[in-house]
């Protein structure tokens, strides 16, 4: 499918903004609607404050009888890396408040599914707590929070997902996108939720002399800001300011060796240097192999990982998951070309073409594996994917991801209050969900998606295209420059790493590991060669072809035998 790389009109750059920038910098932070310098500055003290959280009042009051009367505390988290940074931040921060009594418990998606359900709820009965917490869940868990209650167990839910038409009955709730929430960011990411409740939790007892009743010191919740860095970019939040004022400062603290030890270890296994590491180290390198735990094995080992404060252990533990997360592309791979083969039948089987939404299908896929099947699809054609595979005897399980102009999670509300009975559940974001039904209810979905996707996009929604920020003079960029970019800001959903496109001759190309194109390229006006590379490139398109490519890229570093070259990293040839 053909890709379009079309420039940004380029913003008008505020004379606050060119006095305090570089001129490149200063030009891409105004085409991402950066006017002002005091729009920009990354402390924690430009954060906005826990008080305008809905519910978080009535939550600090549960959790501050539970540290006072030594109930048990049980953590109820999800099987993804923001599941899994959030149920760890909750420990670290507990443990560190003077918890005896907290544990966790994480759903294995190939039992129990997602959320706390009335059966997981028995699962976690046998932990025998007074308090469930859920994190990164339990918006939607109406029936599993009454059979908690029903037990006298106690419920926090804190989730950011997208609520239902009824909340789930439990002690308290804290979501920002909650009806009646002021709080002014409803992008956080379920770890940044459960960091903002452990931050009031942390204020109300030192208000309240706890700490000092208890020989204990206040812990500083900051250093836990590496796991929000991890889990917001991993789960591809917006990344408004809120969410880039607590990535930066992850980051930062990673960059100065304060990072988790399994962190540290994650990126090592990934050959990534923490003390460069940036946002898309942690979505690209980190965020896979602890996101591969719950996609093929159990998300405890991730969990784990980010508890151990033993770096020897915490080396063993990353090499775990180094190897699911090899396991999990194997898997990938192979689903990926059959949902390619399924996707020519349709191209040969239908005049109309391809749905505009489309399903896909097929028994055997590996459930753990489905939604970055349908992110892959989605990259290549350029529209909503749905994968399913089966989960039961009648069931199947669904992974959507949606492009822009669809939101995805209210396309599915708006096919079930339309087919009633059709879903047995659903719930997600704009860009991502999830969804079960009857395997006999398949094909009339199909349909149904198809017809709503419609209602929202037309066919030219449906040819993907990549927004550069202009050309660049490379014999003018330097190593200094490009770090500049990298460093200046998380990039991110929504605020985008810097993209450039020009015009090359290619000057020569081979294929790297099966999957990735190394090129060496000059600009056609002339200029220096550059290396460029193209990972999971396509093998068979006009980059294996064309002696001249129009291409759009990112400035990377690129560091060998200890020497250090600016490097192209191709986002996009247009074809």
């Amino acid at each position: 499918m053909s890709v379009a790389i079309l420039r940004r009109p380029p913003a008008a750059v505020d004379a606050d903004l060119a006095q305090a920038f570089p001129p490149l910098l200063a030009q891409v932070l105004a085409n991402r609607g950066i006017h002002r310098r005091d729009e920009l500055p990354l402390e924690l003290g430009a954060l906005p404050s826990f008080a305008s959280l809905k519910g978080v009042g009535e939550a600090v009051e549960l959790l501050e009888r539970a540290l006072r009367e030594g109930r048990r505390i049980l953590i109820v988290g999800d099987f993804d890396a923001d599941g899994a940074t959030s149920t760890a931040l909750a420990l670290r921060a507990l443990r560190a408040m003077g918890a005896a009594q907290v544990d966790y418990l994480v759903p294995n998606r190939f039992e129990y599914g997602y959320g706390l359900t009335p059966e997981i709820v028995e699962v976690a009965a046998d932990y025998q707590p007074d308090l469930l917490i859920t994190v990164d869940n339990g918006i939607s868990s109406l029936r599993g929070v009454a059979a908690a209650q029903a037990r006298g167990i106690k419920v926090l839910v804190t989730d950011h997902h997208l609520p239902g038409a009824e909340l789930p009955a439990a002690e308290a709730i804290v979501n920002p996108n909650q009806p009646g929430c002021e709080f002014p960011s409803k992008n956080l990411a379920g770890v940044g939720v459960i960091f903002y409740v452990m931050s009031a939790l942390r204020s109300r007892l030192r208000e309240a002399g706890y700490f000092s009743e208890k020989g204990l010191a206040a812990p500083n919740l900051g250093d836990l800001l590496d796991l929000v860095a991890l889990g917001s970019v991993a789960d591809v939040v917006p990344m408004d300011r809120v969410n880039r004022i607590l990535v930066a400062q992850g980051l930062a603290r990673i960059r100065a060796g304060r990072g988790c030890p399994g962190i540290t270890a994650l990126l090592r296994i990934a050959r990534r240097d923490p003390g460069r590491v940036v946002s898309s180290d942690m979505g690209f390198a980190v965020g896979p192999r602890l996101n591969a735990a719950g996609r093929m094995d159990d998300m405890g080992i991730g969990i784990d990982c980010l508890l151990c404060d033993d770096p020897v252990r915490a080396d063993r533990y990353a090499a775990e998951l180094d190897a699911l997360n090899r396991e999990r592309r194997d898997t990938e791979g192979a689903m990926r070309e059959q949902a390619l083969a399924i996707v020519e039948r349709m191209h040969l089987d239908e005049e109309a073409g391809l749905p505009f939404g489309l399903c896909l299908y097929d028994p055997e896929w590996h459930p753990g594996v489905v939604g970055i099947l349908a992110s892959r699809i989605k990259e290549r054609l350029h529209r909503p994917v749905i994968a399913f595979s089966d989960s039961g005897e009648s069931e199947v399980k669904g992974s959507a991801r949606s492009v822009s102009g669809l939101h995805i999670r209210d396309a599915l509300d708006a096919v079930a209050a339309a087919h009633p009975g059709m879903l047995n559940k659903f719930g997600g974001h704009a860009m991502a969900a999830g969804l079960s039904l009857e395997r006999d209810q398949l094909e009339p979905f199909k349909r149904a998606f198809d017809a709503e996707v419609r209602r929202h996009l037309l066919e030219d929604d449906l040819r993907g295209v990549v927004h550069s920020d202009g050309e660049l003079d490379l014999d003018a960029i330097d190593l200094p420059q490009v770090e500049a970019l990298r460093y200046a800001m998380p990039w991110g959903q929504g605020f985008v790493e810097p993209i450039f496109d020009g015009l090359f001759d290619v000057i020569s190309r081979r294929v790297v590991g099966d999957k990735h194109l190394k090129l060496e390229l000059r600009p056609a006006e002339g200029g220096e060669v550059m290396t460029a590379m193209a990972f999971f490139a396509d093998l068979e398109g006009p980059a294996m072809e064309a002696d001249r490519l129009h291409i759009a890229y990112r400035l990377d570093v690129n560091e060998w035998r200890g020497e250090r070259s600016v490097q192209l990293i191709v986002e996009s040839i247009d074809g």
